[in-house]
């Protein structure tokens, strides 16, 4: 699957405040060009006029798209949907079913507000994601507690309740993948922190997982990677639902977040392949998680540069 947004390198000079305006400002949008289309009906004729010299043709960029019901930028691109055989935590993969989802200034440094001084306050980072646009001016490690606050997480009415988490240092051991694992190495991945989550109703769970790398073109590199064969992990729980994560079908994707790569495995409670409305419900379920975990404490990051846990 491929969900919320990949996220792309900037050399904006205005840190971002907002993910809704960091992601409109990204490139590779939702959006494809549309070619122009005749009116129905025989055209008229017109009186001869003398010839005007065409402009040159201007070539359009062509992007890969994607869309989804939530579109609200990269964060919000449906993911790959395939096939897994087995525990996808053995790695065993079958023939794949895929399915697209259609789915100012420089900031300056707070000080302590007792502290009074006549020297000019440090400014932010320049870039779209200011101080998390690289492990140098991000240096504090990730931490559980700091990205999964809560066990349970509730937006909306809608409830869903983490089962279990995990923090490995060995980045290969929390992906899936030749090409994945190959890009966390040269990307000097210093850890992947993974949490699996189930809705209240028992129908829906995934992981959401985030890999902390040396730099934005490094995360770049990691989500550029993704794909039906290269992926986070799936972390089963110990309960009865999701002990059986990663089996069937599932969708993946993976985003950009400064240095940062933002990943995600999620599926129906059977593995089955999820019909239109089915990828709504579980693509809301992604958007309801990330939003309230993983992207609130990378927001922070990108204003302080430190862990906010």
């Amino acid at each position: 699957m491929g969900f919320p947004d990949e996220r792309d390198t900037s050399t904006e000079s205005t840190p971002r405040r907002s993910r809704r305006a960091r992601d409109a400002a990204e490139p590779g949008g939702t959006r494809n060009p549309f070619e122009p289309v005749a009116a129905a009906g025989s055209p008229r004729k017109a009186k001869a006029k003398e010839p005007v010299a065409a402009e040159p043709a201007v070539e359009p960029v062509r992007r890969s798209t994607t869309w989804s019901p939530y579109d609200e930028g990269k964060r919000s691109r449906g993911p790959l949907w395939f096939t897994l055989g087995g525990l996808a935590v053995l790695g065993v993969l079958v023939a794949g079913l895929v399915v697209m989802f259609k789915s100012g200034d420089s900031q300056q440094a707070q000080t302590e507000a007792a502290r009074r001084t006549s020297a000019p306050l440090p400014s932010a980072p320049p870039g779209k994601y200011s101080y998390a646009e690289a492990r140098k001016t991000d240096p504090d490690p990730l931490t559980v507690k700091e990205l999964f606050p809560a066990k349970k997480v509730t937006v909306a009415g809608r409830s869903y309740t983490m089962t279990t988490t995990s923090k490995i240092k060995k980045c290969a051991d929390g992906a899936t993948g030749g090409k994945i694992q190959k890009a966390l190495k040269s990307g000097k991945c210093t850890q992947i922190i993974r949490a699996t989550f189930r809705d209240k109703a028992g129908k829906v769970m995934g992981t959401v997982g985030v890999a902390n790398l040396t730099s934005t073109k490094a995360a770049t590199k990691v989500r550029s990677v993704g794909s039906k064969t290269d992926y986070v992990k799936p972390l089963t729980g110990k309960d009865s639902l999701t002990k059986s994560l990663g089996t069937g079908s599932g969708g993946t994707q993976i985003w950009m977040y400064g240095h940062y790569a933002v990943m995600i495995w999620f599926q129906n409670k059977d593995g089955s392949k999820p019909d239109k409305k089915g990828q709504k419900k579980l693509f809301q379920a992604v958007d309801d998680i990330t939003k309230a975990t993983v992207f609130k404490a990378l927001d922070a990051r990108t204003l302080t540069g430190h862990s906010g846990a």
